[in-house]
């Protein structure tokens, strides 16, 4: 068979065979352990060394899908229905919400971001993001750096998540001037902003812009830090029913067109999605070259 390209790796006819091999041999495994199994016999792990085994997860995933390996039932949980959707997370409702602040950037300085690094302040990310964005927030799942921004006397301003890079994006693409094998191999080199929410208490003029230039400045070196490699470029998507994209031209970002409002899963062309505005911002002089160059 001709070698496919999945999750950033190359897979031969050999591996397909490795990999039915692995689930022939072991058919109580469930496919977390498979997953995790086959991981650690690629020893297939990103730059800070752990092992991708969310990754590997997605490419038996897809193998499956594609028909061309068979994987075990997911397991359920007692009394839930295999085709029932996991459960949303549900946020514990702040019942008093914080006295509304309404003030001047430079009041407030120094504001900061804090790097959500521990549990805790992942779940209040959460929390705040489930409570009050428009869109909710059930987790970020995969290679992800979230931020909570606070003022000089601490007080809880914003909140930001940038995680993975969506898979194809045509004026994007157009505009890094990657090809296809190029994008496969490089995605992970991008990070998307999934979430960001100033707090509905907060009327602060400028903060928006603020928040996004200190994110720009660090988002590549805590990446590095947290997954041993950096990120080049970052991309956002604004529904254009709800928001101009003011901050992001104001912090410097780059408006590059519009998305044809059709989701990822749309294989028939019948699913329509908001439309939405694609902005990004390269993090170095020299992304193209560091976007093109596996």
């Amino acid at each position: 068979m001709e070698p496919i390209c999945l999750q950033g790796r190359t897979l031969s006819g050999d591996d397909l065979v490795a990999v039915r091999a692995l689930i022939a041999q072991h058919p109580d495994w469930h496919r977390t352990a498979l997953s995790r199994h086959l991981c650690a016999l690629w020893n297939w792990r990103n730059g800070a060394g752990r092992l991708k085994d969310m990754a590997a997860r997605t490419l038996l995933l897809k193998l499956h899908a594609r028909g061309l390996v068979e994987l075990p039932p997911p397991q359920t949980r007692t009394g839930r229905p295999r085709a029932q959707a996991p459960p949303h997370f549900q946020p514990e409702l702040l019942l008093c919400p914080p006295a509304s602040l309404a003030s001047s950037l430079a009041s407030l300085q120094p504001v900061s971001l804090e790097l959500a690094h521990t549990a805790a302040l992942r779940r209040g990310v959460r929390q705040l993001l489930a409570q009050y964005h428009y869109r909710g927030f059930n987790g970020a799942v995969g290679e992800n750096v979230q931020y909570l921004a606070r003022d000089g006397r601490g007080r809880e301003l914003a909140v930001m998540v940038f995680g993975a890079a969506a898979w194809k994006v045509a004026v994007r693409d157009r505009f890094i001037g990657w090809s296809t094998a190029q994008r496969q191999a490089l995605l992970g080199s991008i990070a998307n902003q999934q979430r960001f929410l100033i707090l509905p208490w907060v009327r602060v003029p400028h903060l928006a812009s603020h928040l996004l230039a200190l994110a720009t400045r660090r988002l590549s070196a805590d990446w590095q830090a947290r997954y041993g490699h950096p990120v080049w470029l970052v991309e956002t998507f604004v529904e254009v029913d709800r928001f101009v994209g003011t901050a992001y031209k104001a912090a410097g970002w780059l408006h590059l067109g519009q998305t044809t409002g059709r989701t990822r899963q749309d294989r028939q062309r019948t699913l329509q999605s908001p439309r939405k505005s694609v902005w990004v911002r390269p993090l170095h002089p020299a992304f193209r070259q560091h976007l093109t160059t596996p």
